[in-house]
């Protein structure tokens, strides 16, 4: 019986710690439970508020982008609304590339951007179409800097909205072509002045490069000056000579082509290739620099000077940058000064033809600029008796300040602007150049220039007047 008992009780304790075992592991489930539900429950949140998070840098990329992108249309309205086109202290930024694909580069996708001067991207056949399947008959004579040393230029017609345009097929077996093209597109898309040829876009299909400028009707400044140059030419027949008035104007507006390029232009641009064939005359015979494809710009850091090849034209070349490849705004100046002795007496700055001692134009020239008798026998014969001997003789002696060996002694085309702005209110044009075009309004003198650019003193001896001019730098 004691068996018995004792095995009873044995299998009651077992009943009792079984139940109470079981009722113990209950808790741990339900615990179990709650841990997994908690887990669960954070990272949905952790999703959640990294997809928040997500979402407002975006909203946040996007309101950056739109904002620059309502400051880059304001800018343009500004540049727009202004009372002159002439824009100063414009920043261009040479840090994009035509090999860089995306928004606004150049082997991009033909997108229109039509904000921007310059930008808008044509496809080859627009071009093609344009112009012809670039027919001979389009074919745009010898136009210099549009389309002289680096392409053929075509007159045509743009499909877009009827618009006559200068089209530029650039040759790309020359490394300097692509490099001229790319120059072009990155400065005169930023540039902007009446004094600039404009761009009106380009075209990167694949190995065509294309430019496509403004139509200027009246041709190259070169045409005209040396017709007898281009008596074969088809279209020489449109070409007439230029009276005094005119190549005032002319001198004017290329001087202030220059000083915006060197004084407005943040950082400044050389031009390096200045001539009388980069200077085109539309239908009122008003100037319009173009050729850039050779143009550098200038970084305060070199103080001015740049090295490099020596690159430009014959003739047009500043010693200092002839000789050595050092590069400043003091070697257009040079230039600019020989395009003003081919105004002034109609020759080309080099002329193997004629006699000794006459070859090159500024070595012929600069010691007759200071004798009042030489320089009205140096004259272009096409515009005796058209000017006052007073006149001619400041212009001769601006043109002999620009011309000097030393490019210390040569002075900043802001001078040389307010020297010319008085002498072409006298001449015989003055009257319908101030009133019909707004380009000599709104203009005043900056306090420096204020003073004469030269003090000039007669001097007489027995047999001519001699006028001394000596800066007043």
């Amino acid at each position: 019986m004691e068996t018995s008992s004792g095995s009873e009780e044995n299998h009651i304790h077992k009943h009792h710690f079984h139940h109470s075992s079981s009722q113990n592991m209950q808790p741990d489930h339900h615990h179990d439970g709650i841990l997994s539900f908690n887990s669960i429950v954070i990272i949905i949140v952790s999703i959640i508020t990294i997809i928040v998070l997500l979402a407002i840098f975006l909203i946040i990329a996007l309101l950056r982008r739109l904002k620059s992108s309502k400051a880059n249309k304001t800018s343009c309205k500004d540049i727009q609304i202004g009372s002159s086109r002439f824009i100063a202290h414009t920043t261009i930024n040479f840090t994009s590339s035509p090999d860089v694909k995306g928004g606004g580069c150049l082997y991009g996708s033909h997108s229109r951007s039509n904000n921007n001067k310059g930008g808008q991207v044509f496809t080859y056949k627009e071009l093609e179409l344009a112009t012809d399947k670039f027919s001979e008959a389009n074919v745009m004579s010898n136009i210099g800097g549009i389309g002289g040393g680096f392409g053929v230029v075509y007159r045509g017609v743009l499909s877009s909205d009827g618009t006559l345009a200068a089209i530029k097929k650039i040759h790309r077996d020359r490394k300097q072509g692509e490099r001229a093209f790319r120059m072009e597109v990155d400065l005169l898309s930023h540039l902007h002045s009446p004094y600039l040829v404009e761009l009106l876009g380009y075209c990167a299909d694949q190995n065509h490069r294309l430019l496509v400028y403004e139509y200027m009707p009246n041709g190259t400044l070169n045409h005209h000056l040396h017709l007898h140059l281009h008596l074969s030419d088809s279209s020489s027949n449109r070409y007439q000579p230029l009276d005094w008035g005119t190549r005032l104007v002319i001198a004017l507006d290329c001087a202030r082509a220059l000083e915006f390029l060197h004084e407005h232009a943040v950082p400044s641009v050389i031009h390096r290739d200045f001539k009388c064939s980069n200077v085109l005359l539309d239908h009122n015979f008003r100037a319009k620099v173009t050729g850039f494809g050779l143009a550098k710009t200038v970084s305060d850091k070199i103080n001015g000077q740049i090295s490099t090849r020596v690159l430009g034209t014959t003739g047009y070349l500043a010693p200092e940058y002839a000789s050595t490849g050092k590069l400043t705004t003091k070697s257009d100046v040079y230039s600019y000064g020989v395009v003003l002795l081919e105004l002034l007496t109609g020759r080309v700055p080099i002329d193997s033809n004629r006699p000794s001692g006459e070859h090159v134009l500024v070595s012929w020239a600069l010691p007759r600029l200071t004798s009042r008798q030489k320089v009205v026998e140096m004259v272009d014969p096409c515009i005796q008796g058209q000017y006052s001997k007073k006149d001619l003789i400041q212009v001769a002696a601006i043109a002999a300040m620009c011309v000097q060996p030393e490019a210390d002694y040569r002075p900043l085309m802001t001078d040389v602007v307010q020297s010319l702005i008085p002498l072409v209110k006298n001449s015989n044009t003055c009257s319908s150049i101030s009133s019909g075009s707004t380009r000599f309004q709104h203009q005043t003198p900056s306090p420096r220039y204020e003073r004469p650019l030269w003090n000039c003193t007669k001097s007489y001896d027995t047999e001519e007047s001699i006028l001394h001019c000596h800066s007043e730098q």
